[in-house]
């Protein structure tokens, strides 16, 4: 396999898809990647000692919480292009997921279950009862399992780039997913290492945290019996080009109930749930988008209402 396409794949295939014991952001290693030249102060920052793990989180901004979930081999860091328009009326959370930037990766098997549950208990542990959660890749995998196991949490969810199921891949991608692990060495040369390294407060995992990945990745997954748990508004998000076949998508929205039939002349049958696809964008490059915080954002924040026809013509008269 090429370093491009095994860096394309490996970059977002890990997917389905003050306080009691906690230490001082100044106790973990600072950031010196790039990308988190450009984010904001956080408000806060620290660990949580949480079921086995020492979790970094740091928040940004003030008003509703909204927790931010990165993807595979990412930090909170990668979403600095939009986090500060996410932070500008929300309380941001940002957490590092196990294994990953300032999060040691431990000895405790990996899943998006268990990681699911250690979400809900961060919301918790910070004080929160019920948050919105917007996931990307691995992080819309965790995002997804926290709503269905800890529903009582979520009040809003967008799930970025994420399937519900592994059969929802491209089909050429599987075999190439199979193929990750820690004797991938020319990875030490890669931007993901680097900034790995910086952080993360054992640098020698990273080529355990490559199996750990691999293992995972080499997994069939169906979470198709779970998908009529989210009771919540759910919102969609893909690029138009992105790593899932589009009629993967399109089932998953109609799972929710969306894009069954016709939203009616007065909006009577349209879907609490929502679909973005974000054009000229791939899996790769649409969990900074600027196109989807312009989706999201009205979605979280619960905005429905759209101006009618006859309001639209009486304002241009």
């Amino acid at each position: 396999m090429s370093k491009t396409l095994f860096f394309a794949i490996f970059a977002s295939a890990v997917v389905l898809l003050g306080y009691p014991g906690a230490t001082n952001a100044e106790e973990t290693k600072p950031a010196m990647t790039t990308e988190t030249k450009t984010l904001p102060k956080p408000e806060k920052s620290g660990l949580l000692p949480i079921n086995g793990l020492n979790y970094y989180y740091a928040i940004y901004g003030k008003g509703e919480p909204l927790l931010l979930l990165h993807g595979g081999l990412g930090t909170t860091d990668m979403f600095a292009p939009i986090l500060p328009k996410l932070a500008e009326n929300r309380t941001v959370i940002g957490v590092d997921l196990q294994g990953h930037g300032r999060t040691a990766l431990g000895d405790r098997p990996f899943s998006v279950e268990a990681i699911g549950d250690d979400m809900a208990d961060i919301v918790k542990a910070l004080g929160y009862d019920k948050v919105d959660v917007m996931g990307y890749s691995l992080g819309g995998g965790v995002a997804f399992r926290m709503a269905v196991q800890h529903p009582e949490t979520v009040r809003r969810l967008v799930l970025v780039s994420t399937g519900y199921a592994t059969d929802g891949f491209y089909d050429e991608m599987r075999p190439q997913q199979a193929q990750v692990s820690a004797a991938a060495a020319f990875m030490k040369d890669t931007p993901m290492y680097k900034s790995y390294v910086a952080v993360a407060p054992h640098p020698e995992d990273f080529p355990r945290l490559l199996d750990t990945l691999g293992n995972f990745m080499r997994q069939n997954r169906d979470y198709s019996a779970d998908v009529a748990k989210l009771k919540m508004p759910v919102m969609l998000a893909y690029g138009d080009s992105d790593m899932y076949k589009p009629e993967h998508e399109i089932k998953f929205y109609q799972m929710l109930g969306g894009g069954l039939k016709d939203a009616g002349w007065m909006r009577e049958n349209l879907s609490q749930n929502r679909l973005a696809i974000i054009p000229n964008r791939t899996h790769y490059d649409v969990f900074f988008a600027p196109e989807l915080t312009a989706a999201a954002l009205p979605f979280l924040n619960g905005e429905t209402k759209v101006k009618t026809w006859d309001q639209v013509v009486s304002e241009t008269e």
